[in-house]
Parts: C-alpha cells; sequence; structure tokens
C-alpha cells in the first residue's frame, strides 16, 4: 500500500468540531506536525475533509 505525508498547514481554531476531530484522528495536533500514514480510503477520505488545513505528498520507496 502507498504512503502519503500529511502537514498541518493551517490552524484548527474556529473549525467546525468534526474538523478538529478529523486532524486529531490523523495524529496532527499542532501547526506544522507531519505524519506518514498508509493511503488506505479511510485516510484518504478524513483528507479530503479536511484538504484546506492539510499539505499532502506521496512518499517514494
Amino acid at each position: 500500500m502507498a504512503k502519503i505525508k500529511v502537514t498541518q498547514v493551517k490552524s484548527g481554531i474556529d473549525r467546525p468540531e468534526r474538523q478538529k476531530l478529523t486532524l486529531k484522528a490523523l495524529g496532527l495536533n499542532k501547526m506544522h506536525n507531519t505524519v506518514e500514514v498508509e493511503a488506505t480510503p479511510q485516510i484518504l477520505g478524513m483528507v479530503r475533509k479536511v484538504n484546506h488545513l492539510v499539505k499532502v505528498e506521496q512518499v517514494q520507496g
């Protein structure tokens, strides 16, 4: 399965509670934090819901 790097680039402050919980579920809790996760359909769905708050990169290898 492919891996992706997800980096939080905007704050979760003043966002709906669902978006805050989605960031937390992805493992992002601070600005400029980066997590490397498997690109499963569930993860891609979560990233799509907060795509205005995060930056996504494909991991080579």
